[in-house]
């Protein structure tokens, strides 16, 4: 038993923390005259230690998750999600949003095109919190950051708000909130050309260069917040405002996420600078999942698709879910960290 736990630490600290690269970046600063004890020196060192194994890891990921992607097209997701009904619809449109893509903005086109195809309204809201909210890469960084438990936790969670959300919604019967040319739509049946290795790694890879040019910009912003955060900013006041003295830290961290617009990747940095300066775990993870799901970009495009009734009752439900889960996760947080 000892020897796996040795093996399992090693895997989460040096193969997905990257712990070596940490060290080697910190001896060549300090080999350099900076050193990485004192402000500058350690946002430095900060900055480009996230900014690598953010964009390695993101790299990685993207490759596999597209490579899986590969095999459900928007044609035959619907086919699959058209076989099922009830809430195990909901519960397979959520696990299908783990396999899509990174943020809000891309994922509600593909709200559009099943909604459009006349798929239950509660079914593609699912995906539709599932898909920003919780992916395979959500899963293993919040494992290189927080450790197994909270990112399977995590997940988990994620998956529940997804399915009761969508669930709830479908019992509300709001079909007519959402506007005409989504419903009137129609959805044509491609035939599907089946894809060969050499293509998938091919589409796969692409996938990557694309994904990783769209998230970048925002990644470099997440690391540098994150490297102020963890250096400059003064502990006392982050423990003060999001810590055990404030109540409604996790409110106040779901509400402060709703103007950003960024990926689970531009969070991860913040969230870690926030944890290691006080910051109540329930508290960071609100935080990225109100940036992740309840972005204001992404909820001016929903608003071409849906009604306001329809838009509010989802940010209602979405909000309500995030705020529980983070007073749950500051409920454990001494028992999971």
């Amino acid at each position: 038993m000892e020897a796996l736990i040795c093996v399992w630490d090693f895997l989460q600290k040096e193969i997905l923390g990257m712990g070596w690269l940490n060290r080697l970046i910190s001896a060549v600063l300090n080999a350099c005259g900076l050193d990485t004890s004192g402000k500058l020196g350690g946002s430095v060192l900060f900055f480009i230690y996230d900014t690598i194994k953010i964009m390695v890891l993101l790299g990685v990921l993207i490759f596999i998750i597209s490579y899986i992607q590969s095999f459900f097209p928007p044609e035959r997701t619907k086919k699959i999600l058209g076989r099922f009904h009830g809430i195990g619809a909901n519960i397979l449109a959520a696990l299908l949003g783990t396999v899509t893509p990174f943020c809000s903005c891309s994922s509600i086109p593909l709200f559009m095109g099943f909604t459009s195809a006349g798929l239950p309204l509660g079914v593609t809201f699912s995906f539709l919190i599932s898909s920003p909210m919780v992916d395979l890469g959500s899963l293993v960084l919040l494992m290189s950051i927080f450790g197994w438990k909270v990112a399977v936790i995590y997940v988990i969670l994620g998956l529940v708000i997804a399915v009761l959300g969508g669930t709830l919604i479908e019992k509300l019967h709001l079909e007519n909130q959402v506007e005409e040319f989504i419903r009137n739509g129609h959805s044509i049946d491609v035939p599907q050309e089946e894809l060969h290795f050499k293509d998938r790694i091919k589409y796969a890879w692409g996938q990557v260069t694309s994904t990783a040019k769209k998230v970048a910009p925002y990644v470099l912003i997440g690391v540098g917040i994150g490297a102020v955060i963890h250096n400059w900013i003064p502990e006392d006041l982050v423990v003060k405002v999001l810590g055990n003295s404030n109540p409604f830290g996790v409110i106040l961290a779901t509400v402060a996420g709703v103007p950003m617009y960024a990926d689970i990747f531009g969070t991860i940095p913040i969230a870690e600078a926030l944890l290691a300066k006080g910051a109540l775990l329930g508290v960071v993870l609100s935080f990225m999942m109100g940036v992740t799901t309840l972005s204001l970009p992404s909820m001016i495009m929903l608003r071409k698709a849906v009604k306001p009734k329809l838009l509010g009752i989802f940010i209602a439900i979405s909000t309500l879910g995030i705020i529980i889960v983070g007073y749950f996760f500051n409920a454990i947080q001494y028992l999971i960290l």
